[in-house]
């Protein structure tokens, strides 16, 4: 008989049963599709060459004027900018240094520090200067430093974890000039739900003071995951914490320097909002747009519906005056701006039910609000990318588009990846564009994960293929449009990843092979209404990129008689579903496979050798070659 091409359509379909879906792939993970046919994605390298601290959730890249590459990482505990692979903390100052007096105990490393109305909340960090020994090992070198509070003991004393055990000889104080200057409050790792038991520190914590079912003894900022907006002005970055401040960071007073709040006082010039959900740089005309902001006439009181826009070719002055061209717009129908998207032609606002554009009209009313949509919802913050003039989102159960009309998009997985999605972090949702590929990626906690649930998943779109596919990933945050010359992603191993330059998982080292695969669903042998008999088949697998002399994959067949039937191999075969086809992997010039496989259907999974690293492949159009065959 004539060998019979298996053929498979584009895409993963998941949200069919595997009989239906008949010809098609059910099952992958880093893998793409190009030209309809399933390859390994790039892989990653570290641009980062060590760890920061805290989840990054927002990633934002330029360049200076002497085409020095830039990279703003806001995480949950710190800000950062990185430079040459380098990461540095500019975390604003939250009060400028007061007073503190130390106090340690023998044969501990724990110091209790006294500090009036500190304002201070579990995890913050403190640097502190002008201290002198405390008479022992606790000198003025191991208090001199930036440190993390371990411990909230009252409103005007905390702890925090010394790198020195003290001895008998240390006492109290650190000296009359030692001061203490915090940074800003960090902010939750994880979305709390409500305030009763199991959420935040329950059940009280090690002040002994606090019993069972007792409120904890500490501070948390607030109950909404820590996010930042990030744009550059110019050489210059400008960052908000959602639900929080406005700070810029100045390049020409160097990477020592920290990012400084833009409004520090009633009455002061500029007037720049107090607090906003979202910023950005509009590359129309140059000023700075806060979504989601204080009104003018109202500082310091969040309206979530508000904008806000600075004076042209100004970040500071906020003002709407005669004589200037800031002003404040206001949305008529949501409950808060969830997120702003920039796309070549205008801005698209997103809120909890309802999109806006937001249009450049020029002097005098400078820009125009349009409601394009009522009945749309987005994940959160960071679910919406740009692709041009596209924007494409994930919602609370579908996924979105807007190319002039707000759409949804059909989606062959959906009902897998939100029956996958953890809904209670939904705000984790991390939208990416992978331009140089046609592709939008979603990254989001699944349900797999432990608590407290983190990125560890993602969802693809290829809008140029029309198709969807899926897999596991840890990234909490990207940028495609890198100065690195790759897309860059931020893990939640603590390091930025440059992806797309590699076929390897960079992640350790020496890097690993990628855990690539795809699974298809089963296809009918025949007219599928009879037992069929395959003896060989011919793979098509190009290794094109790889590193290695021997290049080798790992090709499995797995059997089904029936739709409900399991799937097993033919007993004694070299095919089955755990084990490779004749007990070897499928190389660049593996010809044929002997194989003895007797069924209705049949599926094929090809898979990256897990102890191979620098073999990337592509499966084209494998054949097989069937003939009828009679029930025994």
């Amino acid at each position: 008989m004539a060998l019979t091409k298996l053929q498979f359509k584009p895409g993963i379909v998941r949200d069919t049963t595997r009989y239906t879906n008949n010809g098609g792939w059910f099952d992958s993970n880093r893998i793409r599709f190009r030209m309809g046919l399933p390859e390994t994605i790039g892989g990653w390298t570290r641009h980062t060459n060590a760890v920061i601290l805290g989840t990054c959730r927002s990633l934002h890249n330029w360049s200076s004027l002497a085409n020095t590459a830039y990279i703003g990482a806001g995480t949950d505990l710190k800000l950062y900018i990185t430079r040459g692979g380098q990461p540095f903390d500019i975390t604003p100052i939250r009060v400028p240094a007061g007073v503190v007096t130390f106090a340690a105990t023998n044969n501990s490393d724990i110091i209790t520090v006294t500090a009036t109305a500190n304002g201070a909340a579990l995890n913050d960090f403190v640097t502190f200067s002008g201290a002198v020994s405390l008479g022992g090992v606790v000198t003025a070198a191991v208090l001199n430093k930036e440190y993390q509070i371990s411990e909230i003991v009252n409103p005007n004393s905390y702890k925090f974890v010394a790198t020195a055990t003290a001895n008998a000889s240390d006492t109290q104080n650190g000296g009359s000039n030692a001061r203490g200057a915090y940074q800003i409050n960090v902010g939750l790792n994880s979305v709390i739900l409500g305030t009763g038991w199991g959420a935040g520190p329950y059940s009280g914590d090690a002040n002994p003071t606090t019993g069972w079912g007792d409120a904890a003894n500490v501070a948390v900022a607030g109950s909404s995951l820590r996010l930042w907006s990030q744009d550059n002005w110019g050489e210059d970055l400008v960052a908000n914490i959602r639900g929080g401040g406005i700070y810029h960071w100045d390049l020409s007073a160097g990477v020592s320097a920290r990012g400084v709040k833009l409004f520090t006082g009633a009455g002061v010039t500029g007037q720049a909002p107090q607090i906003a959900n979202v910023i950005l740089v509009s590359e129309r005309d140059r000023r700075v747009i806060a979504f989601g902001c204080d009104p003018q006439g109202a500082p310091g009181v969040q309206d979530p519906l508000t904008i806000r826009f600075s004076d042209i070719q100004s970040y500071t002055e906020w003002r709407a005056l005669d004589t200037n061209s800031a002003g404040e717009l206001r949305l008529s129908t949501g409950s808060e701006i969830v997120t702003a998207v920039q796309t070549k032609q205008q801005i698209l606002v997103l809120t909890d039910i309802s999109a806006h554009t937001m249009q450049y009209l020029g002097d005098p009313f400078w820009y125009g609000l349009t409601e394009v949509s009522v009945n749309t919802s987005i994940a959160g913050q960071n679910a919406a990318v740009a692709v041009g003039d596209v924007v494409y989102w994930m919602g609370r159960r579908k996924f979105f588009m807007y190319d002039g009309g707000v759409k949804e998009i059909p989606c062959a997985v959906k009902e897998y990846v939100f029956d996958d999605l953890d809904l209670d972090q939904l705000s984790k949702v991390t939208a990416a564009s992978n331009a140089a590929f046609s592709e939008v990626w979603w990254f989001y906690p699944s349900q797999a994960t432990a608590v407290p649930r983190n990125n560890d998943k993602y969802v693809v779109f290829n809008y140029a293929e029309n198709v969807w596919y899926y897999g596991s990933l840890a990234r909490t945050a990207w940028s495609d449009n890198s100065n690195t010359g790759y897309p860059i992603a931020a893990s939640t191993d603590g390091y930025i990843y440059n992806h797309e330059n590699s076929i390897n998982d960079g992640s350790q080292n020496p890097p690993t092979a990628l855990n690539a695969y795809i699974e298809s669903s089963p296809i009918e042998l025949g007219d599928g209404d009879q037992y069929m008999f395959a003896k060989r088949l011919l793979p098509d697998i190009s290794f094109r990129d790889s590193t290695v002399g021997t290049e080798l994959a790992i090709l499995s067949i797995s059997e089904r008689d029936f739709p409900g039937g399991s799937a097993t191999g033919d007993t004694g075969s070299p095919a089955d579903s755990t084990n490779t086809i004749t007990g070897q992997a499928v190389g660049t010039f593996t010809e044929q496979l002997d194989i003895r496989v007797r069924s209705r259907s049949i599926a094929i999974r090809l898979a990256s050798k897990p102890d191979l690293p620098g073999v990337s492949w592509r499966m084209g159009t494998p054949r097989i070659d069937v003939r009828p065959d009679g029930r025994r």
